[in-house]
Protein backbone atom coordinates (compact mmCIF):
# COMPACT_ATOMS: atom_id res chain seq x y z
CA UNK A 1 0.00 0.00 0.00
CA UNK A 2 2.63 2.44 0.33
CA UNK A 3 4.43 1.82 -2.67
CA UNK A 4 1.15 2.66 -4.30
CA UNK A 5 0.53 5.56 -2.04
CA UNK A 6 4.60 7.04 -3.58
CA UNK A 7 3.54 6.15 -6.74
CA UNK A 8 0.29 8.47 -6.93
CA UNK A 9 2.14 11.52 -5.18
CA UNK A 10 4.64 12.10 -8.19
CA UNK A 11 3.58 14.86 -10.22
CA UNK A 12 2.04 13.20 -13.58
CA UNK A 13 4.11 13.81 -16.73
CA UNK A 14 1.71 13.79 -19.73
CA UNK A 15 1.66 11.94 -22.83
CA UNK A 16 3.10 13.73 -25.83
CA UNK A 17 1.40 14.87 -28.37
CA UNK A 18 2.10 15.84 -32.27
CA UNK A 19 4.37 18.71 -31.72
CA UNK A 20 6.15 17.34 -29.11
CA UNK A 21 6.95 14.01 -31.21
CA UNK A 22 7.57 16.56 -33.94
CA UNK A 23 10.50 18.23 -32.04
CA UNK A 24 11.79 14.85 -31.01
CA UNK A 25 12.18 13.27 -34.39
CA UNK A 26 13.64 16.21 -35.83
CA UNK A 27 15.55 18.57 -33.38
CA UNK A 28 18.89 16.40 -32.56
CA UNK A 29 21.41 19.18 -32.86
CA UNK A 30 23.08 22.75 -32.55
CA UNK A 31 19.90 25.19 -30.84
CA UNK A 32 17.35 22.73 -32.22
CA UNK A 33 18.89 19.92 -29.21
CA UNK A 34 19.39 22.70 -27.07
CA UNK A 35 15.99 23.47 -26.88
CA UNK A 36 15.31 19.92 -26.34
CA UNK A 37 17.40 19.43 -23.68
CA UNK A 38 16.36 22.68 -21.82
CA UNK A 39 12.26 21.85 -22.41
CA UNK A 40 13.49 17.77 -20.63
CA UNK A 41 15.29 20.14 -18.19
CA UNK A 42 12.37 22.24 -17.03
CA UNK A 43 9.85 19.25 -17.42
CA UNK A 44 12.57 16.99 -14.91
CA UNK A 45 12.73 20.19 -12.68
CA UNK A 46 9.01 20.16 -11.90
CA UNK A 47 8.66 16.46 -12.04
CA UNK A 48 11.26 16.70 -8.55
CA UNK A 49 9.26 18.89 -6.76
CA UNK A 50 10.83 21.95 -8.03
CA UNK A 51 9.11 25.58 -8.77
CA UNK A 52 9.64 27.87 -11.84
CA UNK A 53 10.07 31.31 -12.49
CA UNK A 54 9.57 32.74 -15.77
CA UNK A 55 10.88 36.07 -17.15
CA UNK A 56 9.63 37.95 -19.87
CA UNK A 57 11.68 40.51 -21.83
CA UNK A 58 10.86 42.21 -25.59
CA UNK A 59 7.93 42.42 -27.12
CA UNK A 60 6.11 38.61 -25.94
CA UNK A 61 2.91 39.66 -25.22
CA UNK A 62 2.22 41.66 -28.68
CA UNK A 63 4.34 38.48 -29.81
CA UNK A 64 0.66 36.93 -28.71
CA UNK A 65 3.39 34.12 -26.45
CA UNK A 66 -0.31 34.23 -24.26
CA UNK A 67 -1.46 31.66 -26.75
CA UNK A 68 0.96 29.01 -24.57
CA UNK A 69 2.03 30.62 -21.31
CA UNK A 70 -1.47 31.15 -19.95
CA UNK A 71 -2.34 27.32 -20.38
CA UNK A 72 1.00 27.12 -18.56
CA UNK A 73 -0.17 29.38 -15.64
CA UNK A 74 -3.37 27.37 -15.80
CA UNK A 75 -1.59 23.90 -15.55
CA UNK A 76 0.70 25.07 -12.41
CA UNK A 77 3.87 25.17 -14.32
CA UNK A 78 5.09 28.48 -13.77
CA UNK A 79 4.92 29.55 -10.12
CA UNK A 80 6.37 33.09 -10.46
CA UNK A 81 6.79 35.70 -13.13
CA UNK A 82 9.18 38.74 -13.95
CA UNK A 83 8.01 41.13 -16.54
CA UNK A 84 8.76 44.51 -18.02
CA UNK A 85 6.09 46.75 -17.61
CA UNK A 86 5.62 46.62 -21.45
CA UNK A 87 4.63 42.74 -21.07
CA UNK A 88 2.67 43.68 -18.27
CA UNK A 89 -0.07 46.38 -19.96
CA UNK A 90 0.33 44.50 -23.78
CA UNK A 91 -0.98 41.71 -23.15
CA UNK A 92 -4.03 43.19 -21.97
CA UNK A 93 -3.80 45.61 -24.88
CA UNK A 94 -4.09 42.84 -26.92
CA UNK A 95 -7.41 41.39 -25.52
CA UNK A 96 -9.02 44.54 -26.16
CA UNK A 97 -8.00 46.01 -28.79
CA UNK A 98 -6.79 42.78 -31.16
CA UNK A 99 -9.06 44.06 -33.96
CA UNK A 100 -7.57 47.23 -34.41
CA UNK A 101 -4.14 46.38 -34.45
CA UNK A 102 -2.10 46.79 -37.86
CA UNK A 103 0.09 43.94 -39.02
CA UNK A 104 3.14 45.39 -41.28
CA UNK A 105 5.01 42.12 -42.74
CA UNK A 106 7.11 44.65 -45.02
CA UNK A 107 8.09 45.97 -42.18
CA UNK A 108 11.61 45.81 -43.26
CA UNK A 109 11.41 48.05 -46.10
CA UNK A 110 9.27 51.28 -44.19
CA UNK A 111 11.23 54.67 -45.00
CA UNK A 112 10.90 57.64 -42.56
CA UNK A 113 8.04 58.84 -44.06
CA UNK A 114 6.10 55.73 -43.85
CA UNK A 115 7.17 55.71 -39.87
CA UNK A 116 5.85 59.21 -39.45
CA UNK A 117 3.07 58.32 -41.36
CA UNK A 118 2.19 55.70 -39.00
CA UNK A 119 2.21 57.93 -35.81
CA UNK A 120 0.25 60.36 -37.60
CA UNK A 121 -2.08 57.74 -37.57
CA UNK A 122 -1.36 56.80 -34.16
CA UNK A 123 -0.36 53.54 -34.31
CA UNK A 124 2.74 52.51 -32.72
CA UNK A 125 5.43 49.55 -34.45
CA UNK A 126 6.97 46.67 -32.62
CA UNK A 127 8.58 45.18 -35.18
CA UNK A 128 5.72 43.89 -37.54
CA UNK A 129 2.97 44.80 -35.25
CA UNK A 130 1.22 48.56 -34.82
CA UNK A 131 -0.20 49.16 -31.58
CA UNK A 132 -3.54 51.05 -31.92
CA UNK A 133 -2.88 54.04 -29.26
CA UNK A 134 -6.78 54.39 -29.47
CA UNK A 135 -8.34 51.36 -28.82
CA UNK A 136 -5.10 50.16 -27.20
CA UNK A 137 -3.33 52.46 -24.80
CA UNK A 138 -6.28 54.55 -24.06
CA UNK A 139 -8.84 52.45 -23.53
CA UNK A 140 -7.14 51.11 -21.36
CA UNK A 141 -5.92 54.09 -19.47
CA UNK A 142 -9.47 55.04 -19.18
CA UNK A 143 -10.52 52.83 -16.84
CA UNK A 144 -7.47 52.25 -14.87
CA UNK A 145 -7.06 55.87 -13.78
CA UNK A 146 -9.95 55.68 -11.79
CA UNK A 147 -8.44 52.52 -9.87
CA UNK A 148 -5.28 54.47 -9.51
CA UNK A 149 -7.23 57.46 -8.27
CA UNK A 150 -9.46 55.45 -6.02
CA UNK A 151 -6.19 53.94 -4.27
CA UNK A 152 -4.74 57.24 -3.86
CA UNK A 153 -7.87 58.69 -2.19
CA UNK A 154 -8.17 55.88 0.08
CA UNK A 155 -4.34 56.10 1.09
CA UNK A 156 -3.97 52.59 -0.27
CA UNK A 157 -1.11 51.79 -2.27
CA UNK A 158 -0.47 48.49 -4.71
CA UNK A 159 2.47 46.89 -6.90
CA UNK A 160 1.62 47.42 -10.91
CA UNK A 161 0.30 44.06 -11.28
CA UNK A 162 -2.42 44.10 -8.34
CA UNK A 163 -3.80 47.85 -10.31
CA UNK A 164 -3.71 45.31 -13.52
CA UNK A 165 -4.97 42.28 -11.59
CA UNK A 166 -8.11 44.63 -10.05
CA UNK A 167 -9.20 45.83 -13.06
CA UNK A 168 -9.34 42.19 -15.15
CA UNK A 169 -10.99 40.63 -12.00
CA UNK A 170 -13.61 43.42 -11.92
CA UNK A 171 -14.71 42.41 -15.50
CA UNK A 172 -15.23 45.76 -16.32
CA UNK A 173 -13.20 45.27 -19.39
CA UNK A 174 -14.98 41.99 -20.68
CA UNK A 175 -17.36 44.53 -22.91
CA UNK A 176 -13.72 44.99 -24.91
CA UNK A 177 -12.44 41.37 -25.37
CA UNK A 178 -11.27 40.64 -29.15
CA UNK A 179 -9.45 37.21 -28.43
CA UNK A 180 -10.59 33.87 -26.61
CA UNK A 181 -9.68 34.99 -23.02
CA UNK A 182 -8.03 31.41 -22.83
CA UNK A 183 -5.03 32.81 -24.60
CA UNK A 184 -4.32 35.81 -22.30
CA UNK A 185 -1.50 34.90 -19.34
CA UNK A 186 -2.44 37.68 -17.31
CA UNK A 187 -6.01 36.99 -17.60
CA UNK A 188 -4.93 33.20 -16.20
CA UNK A 189 -2.04 34.77 -14.12
CA UNK A 190 -4.91 36.82 -12.20
CA UNK A 191 -7.57 34.10 -11.69
CA UNK A 192 -4.41 32.26 -10.04
CA UNK A 193 -3.46 35.15 -8.03
CA UNK A 194 0.14 34.55 -9.78
CA UNK A 195 2.77 36.39 -8.37
CA UNK A 196 4.38 38.67 -10.01
CA UNK A 197 7.08 41.12 -9.69
CA UNK A 198 7.59 44.02 -12.49
CA UNK A 199 10.98 46.04 -12.19
CA UNK A 200 11.18 49.23 -14.27
CA UNK A 201 7.79 49.24 -14.46
CA UNK A 202 7.70 53.00 -14.91
CA UNK A 203 9.82 52.30 -18.00
CA UNK A 204 6.14 51.17 -20.01
CA UNK A 205 3.01 53.55 -21.32
CA UNK A 206 1.23 52.70 -18.75
CA UNK A 207 3.96 53.60 -16.37
CA UNK A 208 4.86 57.12 -18.18
CA UNK A 209 0.95 57.68 -18.11
CA UNK A 210 0.84 57.47 -14.03
CA UNK A 211 3.69 59.39 -14.11
CA UNK A 212 1.82 62.39 -16.07
CA UNK A 213 -0.59 62.01 -13.28
CA UNK A 214 2.03 62.88 -10.77
CA UNK A 215 3.28 65.69 -12.42
CA UNK A 216 -0.38 67.44 -12.50
CA UNK A 217 -0.41 66.38 -8.82
CA UNK A 218 -3.74 64.54 -9.33
CA UNK A 219 -1.78 61.27 -8.29
CA UNK A 220 0.74 60.40 -5.38
CA UNK A 221 4.23 58.72 -6.74
CA UNK A 222 3.90 56.76 -2.98
CA UNK A 223 0.60 55.44 -4.43
CA UNK A 224 2.37 52.98 -6.84
CA UNK A 225 5.09 50.63 -4.92
CA UNK A 226 8.52 50.76 -6.21
CA UNK A 227 11.10 48.61 -7.43
CA UNK A 228 13.00 48.61 -4.10
CA UNK A 229 9.37 47.03 -2.58
CA UNK A 230 9.28 44.41 -5.22
CA UNK A 231 12.64 42.95 -4.25
CA UNK A 232 11.90 42.96 -0.71
CA UNK A 233 9.08 41.09 -1.41
CA UNK A 234 10.86 38.66 -4.14
CA UNK A 235 13.68 38.19 -1.25
CA UNK A 236 10.61 37.18 0.92
CA UNK A 237 8.90 34.98 -1.60
CA UNK A 238 12.05 33.39 -2.57
CA UNK A 239 12.75 32.53 1.51
CA UNK A 240 9.60 30.45 1.69
CA UNK A 241 10.04 28.80 -2.21
CA UNK A 242 13.44 27.92 -2.37
CA UNK A 243 13.36 24.93 0.46
CA UNK A 244 13.30 21.06 -1.51
CA UNK A 245 14.24 21.01 -5.16
CA UNK A 246 14.46 24.73 -5.14
CA UNK A 247 13.27 27.57 -7.46
CA UNK A 248 13.93 27.36 -11.55
CA UNK A 249 15.17 30.21 -13.26
CA UNK A 250 13.70 30.10 -17.44
CA UNK A 251 14.55 33.68 -18.90
CA UNK A 252 13.39 34.79 -22.14
CA UNK A 253 15.63 37.35 -23.85
CA UNK A 254 17.61 39.66 -21.75
CA UNK A 255 16.91 42.75 -19.97
CA UNK A 256 16.16 43.84 -16.66
CA UNK A 257 12.64 41.18 -16.29
CA UNK A 258 15.84 38.83 -15.79
CA UNK A 259 18.93 40.57 -14.13
CA UNK A 260 16.56 42.13 -11.04
CA UNK A 261 15.32 39.16 -10.19
CA UNK A 262 17.79 36.72 -10.55
CA UNK A 263 19.82 39.38 -8.21
CA UNK A 264 17.66 38.16 -5.40
CA UNK A 265 20.24 35.13 -4.15
CA UNK A 266 23.37 37.12 -4.16
CA UNK A 267 21.77 39.60 -2.34
CA UNK A 268 20.30 37.55 0.36
CA UNK A 269 23.71 35.32 0.29
CA UNK A 270 25.82 38.32 0.23
CA UNK A 271 24.14 41.32 1.75
CA UNK A 272 21.57 39.78 3.71
CA UNK A 273 24.31 37.40 4.88
CA UNK A 274 21.94 34.27 4.89
CA UNK A 275 24.62 31.61 4.13
CA UNK A 276 22.25 28.65 3.73
CA UNK A 277 20.39 30.05 0.56
CA UNK A 278 19.97 28.02 -1.80
CA UNK A 279 21.39 28.91 -5.63
CA UNK A 280 18.75 29.18 -8.54
CA UNK A 281 18.16 25.39 -9.59
CA UNK A 282 17.59 25.47 -12.90
CA UNK A 283 18.42 27.72 -15.77
CA UNK A 284 17.73 28.87 -19.23
CA UNK A 285 17.88 31.12 -21.64
CA UNK A 286 16.53 31.94 -24.70
CA UNK A 287 17.86 34.52 -26.40
CA UNK A 288 19.80 36.23 -30.07
CA UNK A 289 21.90 37.95 -28.24
CA UNK A 290 25.08 36.73 -28.57
CA UNK A 291 28.21 36.60 -26.84
CA UNK A 292 29.94 40.04 -27.07
CA UNK A 293 32.43 42.36 -24.93
CA UNK A 294 30.35 43.20 -21.96
CA UNK A 295 26.98 41.86 -23.00
CA UNK A 296 25.51 40.32 -20.18
CA UNK A 297 22.21 39.35 -22.27
CA UNK A 298 24.55 37.46 -24.26
CA UNK A 299 26.57 36.32 -21.24
CA UNK A 300 26.56 32.48 -20.69
CA UNK A 301 25.41 30.81 -17.74
CA UNK A 302 28.14 30.10 -16.35
CA UNK A 303 29.42 33.42 -15.53
CA UNK A 304 26.85 33.84 -13.42
CA UNK A 305 28.35 31.41 -11.13
CA UNK A 306 30.98 34.09 -10.56
CA UNK A 307 28.57 36.51 -9.15
CA UNK A 308 26.87 34.50 -6.75
CA UNK A 309 23.30 33.43 -9.00
CA UNK A 310 24.30 29.63 -10.33
CA UNK A 311 26.05 26.77 -8.28
CA UNK A 312 28.37 24.53 -10.28
CA UNK A 313 25.56 21.23 -10.12
CA UNK A 314 22.86 24.01 -11.77
CA UNK A 315 21.36 22.82 -14.91
CA UNK A 316 22.37 25.62 -17.55
CA UNK A 317 20.97 25.75 -21.29
CA UNK A 318 20.65 28.33 -23.63
CA UNK A 319 19.13 28.50 -26.68
CA UNK A 320 20.45 31.26 -29.24
CA UNK A 321 17.44 31.70 -31.25
CA UNK A 322 14.24 33.77 -31.67
CA UNK A 323 11.87 33.10 -28.47
CA UNK A 324 8.83 33.88 -30.22
CA UNK A 325 9.53 30.95 -31.85
CA UNK A 326 11.42 28.44 -29.05
CA UNK A 327 9.16 29.87 -26.12
CA UNK A 328 6.11 28.50 -27.25
CA UNK A 329 8.12 24.77 -29.00
CA UNK A 330 9.35 24.40 -25.13
CA UNK A 331 5.92 25.25 -23.42
CA UNK A 332 4.28 23.01 -26.06
CA UNK A 333 6.82 20.33 -24.69
CA UNK A 334 5.89 20.75 -20.70
CA UNK A 335 2.49 20.85 -21.76
CA UNK A 336 2.46 17.10 -23.62
CA UNK A 337 1.20 19.30 -27.32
Amino acid sequence: MQLNLKKMSQPVIPKKGPVSDFITHHYKHFNAAALVDAAKGYETHLTEGGKMMITLAGAMSTAELGKSLAEMIRQGKVDIISCTGANLEEDIMNLVAHSHYKRVPNYRDLSPQDEWDLLENHYNRVTDTCIPEEEAFRRLQKHIYKIWKDADTAGERFFPHEFMYKILNSGELQQYYEIDPKDSWMLAAAERNLPIVVPGWEDSTMGNIFASYVIKKEIKASTMKSGIEYMAWLADWYIKNSAGKGVGFFQIGGGIAGDFPICVVPMLYQDMEMDKIPFWSYFCQISDSTTSYGSYSGAVPNEKITWGKLDITTPKFIVESDATIVAPLIFAWILGW
